[in-house]
């Protein structure tokens, strides 16, 4: 198994929402806000090379969306899809899975782009993988979360017939070495893939711990559906993560690929930060 990291580009999100009850005094020291008030963050997606199949999680936001939605979120950075797929040697096509974390538009835009007036899978040969709880979530949104669900980026992936479900069964097997967690704080059974590569355990975060500004517990978002439920399962997710040494591979952190976390007087904080390529 090879992994690789896929960077698609910053954009910016308003510091409040992004670190809930915690005051701007606080949080600002490890992101920073610009005039108004919007952070710089991440859309980092994790390829996984693995004998005939290249899976990749999570695509960024794409750029089939028109110049009004990308105004309000400040896309910015060089880095895109293509040109990140370009530098491993790989383009679109290669890809054979193409695994949602969730539905956000910053986790899935990627998988749709448009021919000409029809939206059409970017991924052509791949196999889109979801759940089913959360997509009949997705699909029939509450007015609170209907903003992050698009129905460009949702419904052709169902119509294209290449869309198929993972049970949604804590630490069901994904494929060899790859098992999946689920959470349900941040939105209805999110998956965190859990991978065992070169002896040690990583475990992508998606939108459970997106930074690590977010490792203190408080630190929940104020886009999670159920923040107490969020609060639980970093918990337990950060103790056992401390415990086992996993390494955690961050999707939103600006600066940082990957971190790990250590058990101290004051509760689970930081440990280190890393890259993939370090491992």
């Amino acid at each position: 198994m090879k992994l690789y990291t896929i960077e698609t580009g910053f954009f910016k999100l308003d510091g409040g929402a992004m670190f809930g009850v915690v005051p701007k005094s606080i949080w600002q020291k490890t992101n920073p806000a610009d005039a108004n008030n919007m952070c710089t963050w991440a859309m980092r997606s994790l390829l996984i090379e693995d004998g005939n199949r290249l899976i990749l999680i999570d695509n960024g936001i794409g750029n089939k969306q028109d110049d009004k939605f990308f105004s309000h979120y400040y896309l910015h950075g060089d880095d895109n899809l293509d040109k990140s797929l370009a530098t491993k040697g790989f383009n679109r096509s290669d890809i054979t899975d193409v695994f949602l974390t969730h539905l956000h538009f910053d986790h899935c835009g990627g998988a749709i782009e448009r021919e000409g007036e029809k939206l059409v899978p970017a991924f052509k040969n791949a196999v889109y993988w979801s759940n089913e709880q959360h997509w009949e979530w997705a699909v029939h949104p509450n007015a609170r979360e209907k903003a992050s669900f698009l129905k460009e980026n949702i419904l052709p992936i169902q119509e294209s017939g290449q869309l198929k479900f993972i049970p949604t069964q804590n630490n069901v097997k994904f494929h060899q070495d790859i098992n999946i967690r689920f959470a349900y704080g941040h939105t209805d059974a999110m998956m965190l893939p859990q991978l065992q590569y070169k002896d040690k355990t990583i475990v992508y975060m998606a939108d459970l711990l997106p930074s690590t500004g977010h490792i203190p517990l408080p630190y929940v978002m104020a886009y999670d559906m159920f923040p107490m439920q969020t609060l639980k399962e970093k918990k337990d997710f950060l103790e056992e993560a401390a415990q086992n040494e996993y390494i955690l591979f961050l999707e939103h952190d600006p600066v940082n690929e990957c971190c790990t976390v250590q058990q101290t007087e004051k509760g689970i904080r930081l440990k280190d930060t890393l890259k993939l390529s370090d491992i």
